[in-house]
């Protein structure tokens, strides 16, 4: 199987933490910024670590770590994303441990904030908890109040508590890491070095134990993908200073989720005369988080093409926790004569057998496949997605059946490989064999009639019938008994009765219109009412839960065109200046901008 022999500064590794120490002896690498930690504030205020700095850290942190665990100890680590969290999961690593990164709720445990970490402790049972002193000085504090919640008192006082801020106080050169010496005695290829959830879009978030050589292998697998190399400069922020970050350190690769594309068009700032945007540097713009819609890419592409944006970076992928994270991109080099597109969706794979280059490629199998008969479906057919890859996890910890069934999928009357049953619905089209993700089994909503739709083409035409009004990205689309609903956030919810009642009409007409289907329920919800993942994923099946127990705070409900209830409070008009950005001609718009790239400048004030 060939690697990465042929580039010296990714010499074959069973396992990411090796790299460490060969990019920190490095000269070329050694003092070069590894991570950087943006924020708001200005560009010499980001703090970052260099591959030196890393290196050095995470041999100090994995030492120390082992003076008082073992190895294959499981710890959770309550930190806040940051470069600190970076140092920890590569020294547990290192260490042997298995590391389980979870956002810490407020040590107070108030508003119900920490079912999550209940969770977490029960699945997994970590023998310690790694947390800044602070913040293990108020959980203790917190713990010793009565009102607490006795479960997760006594799962918390188990715990062996472990400051961050101890960790690395040790000089680097009084340490030797580990009792073999110079061999290196971290986690194994075989042996599980992480533990994440799944999103929780779809169920509740389930533990998927990650071994390291996965981890390498899907490190390996994306890298060539994208034509990754020693300069490249990835970064992964918020949506509001995530144009300013590419622009400030020439970065060439960035994911983004595809329903933050409208929200950054929106927010972005172009509107308001900033001139200092220049995308010209970005070689792989990720857009992940499935359904992929053409017209937001495009609207996307239009806006800021004056700014630099090449056509070609669009790199549309497909991923998902059951296979660490990265599963396939659509194309390797961009698509240069417009992009191909089924039912409004952009490809997130391609299953030509062409498209492979090398052995570790060929290792990879995604199917479409339909869920009864478990046999290939034909192309042109919707089915199940199934993966096989090394990057594929073994399982759900402490879920047989569910890793059972999820893990272990085969084909009717044919042995070899398994597969994982991602859940996800695709369809394969064209010459070319473009997988198209169209949504997930389990939210599938079946018509009376027998229709089957993706709620999202639902919760799509909805906004856009009002977007000025309507939250984008905050609509959810469930069946309750044989009804349809649609539960919908305003933007603001100061509005005129009448206003409300035209809103609910115009949502159930402009859906029956486009998809043909009928809503028997639409609800209007205050900010903040639709559950989302923290990644920003709708949670169909929690928006149904909280509408049928009460704990929304509506607005108005219409049922079935028949009547509705307001739940009033002041009732200004709101603005209802339409501000969309609705885009004809996008094929020929985008080209445009892309054949002018090499005369128009790439820094512009007009838009």
């Amino acid at each position: 199987m060939s690697h990465e022999n042929y580039d010296p500064c990714f010499p074959d590794q069973p396992v990411v933490d090796l790299y460490l120490p060969v990019w920190a002896n490095l000269p070329a690498f050694r003092s070069k910024p590894a991570f950087i930690w943006a924020n708001d504030a200005g560009p010499t205020s980001y703090p970052s670590l260099t591959y030196g700095e890393l290196s050095s850290s995470v041999h100090v942190i994995s030492c120390t770590l082992l003076s008082s665990l073992k190895r294959t100890d499981t710890v959770v680590v309550l930190c806040s994303p940051g470069l600190e969290l970076v140092e920890i999961i590569f020294g547990c690593q290192r260490a042997g441990l298995v590391s389980v990164p979870i956002v810490p709720p407020h040590p107070s445990f108030s508003n119900e904030n920490f079912h999550h970490l209940v969770r977490v402790l029960c699945q997994t049972k970590p023998k310690a908890a790694i947390a800044h002193s602070s913040y293990i000085a108020n959980v203790k504090k917190s713990l010793s109040s009565p009102s607490r919640n006795k479960h997760l008192a006594e799962l918390l006082k188990g715990l062996h508590w472990i400051p961050t801020d101890a960790l690395k106080r040790a000089d680097p050169k009084d340490l030797i890491l580990g009792k073999s010496g110079s061999r290196y005695d971290g986690c194994k290829a075989d042996e599980v070095y992480l533990i994440q959830y799944t999103s929780g879009a779809t169920a509740i978030p389930k533990p998927v134990p990650v071994a390291a050589g996965s981890a390498a292998h899907n490190v390996r697998v994306a890298r060539k993908a994208r034509h990754l190399c020693a300069y490249t400069t990835i970064f992964v922020t918020r949506p509001r200073i995530w144009l300013k970050l590419i622009t400030e350190f020439r970065a060439t690769c960035t994911p983004v989720p595809s329903f933050a594309l409208p929200l950054v068009v929106k927010r972005g700032g172009v509107n308001k005369g900033i001139s200092s945007i220049n995308l010209s540097s970005m070689k792989n713009l990720i857009i992940i988080n499935e359904p992929i819609y053409k017209a937001s890419v495009v609207e996307f592409l239009v806006w800021f093409a004056p700014f630099g944006l090449n056509p070609s970076s669009i790199s549309p992928s497909y991923g998902l926790a059951e296979n660490c994270t990265f599963v396939s991109t659509a194309w390797r080099a961009g698509f240069p004569y417009g992009f191909p597109s089924y039912n409004k969706l952009l490809p997130s794979a391609r299953l030509a057998k062409s498209y492979a280059q090398d052995d570790e490629e060929e290792e990879i199998d995604i199917m479409v496949v339909d869920e009864e008969s478990r046999e290939p479906v034909e192309d042109g057919v919707e089915g199940e997605i199934w993966v096989s890859s090394p990057s594929n996890a073994a399982g759900y910890l402490g879920h047989p059946s569910l890793t059972h069934e999820g893990f272990h999928g085969r084909l009717t009357n044919k042995a070899g490989r398994s597969f994982v049953r991602t859940g996800d619905r695709g369809v394969v089209k064209g010459e070319e064999r473009y997988l198209y993700v169209t949504g997930r089994s389990s939210d599938i909503i079946r018509t009376e009639k027998g229709q089957e739709i993706h709620p999202h083409y639902i919760e799509t035409s909805a906004y856009d019938c009002a977007s000025n009004l309507l939250r984008a990205g905050c609509l959810a689309a469930f069946k309750i008994g044989r009804t349809i609903a649609l539960v919908a956030e305003m933007q603001r919810h100061e509005c005129e009765v009448s206003l409300l009642r035209r809103l609910c009409e115009n949502i159930r007409g402009e859906v029956l219109k486009q998809e043909k289907v009928g809503i028997g329920l639409v609800v209007l919800v205050k900010n903040g009412d639709v559950p989302k993942t923290s990644s920003g994923k709708i949670q169909r099946w929690a928006a149904k839960s909280c509408l049928m127990e009460g704990k929304m705070r509506i607005i108005m409900k219409m049922e079935s065109g028949i009547h509705s209830n307001f739940c009033p409070s002041s009732t200004p008009r709101i603005d209802s200046n339409d501000q969309r950005g609705v885009v004809d001609g996008e094929k020929e718009a985008v080209l445009s901008f892309a054949s002018n790239a090499q005369t128009r400048p790439s820094l512009l004030s007009f838009l």
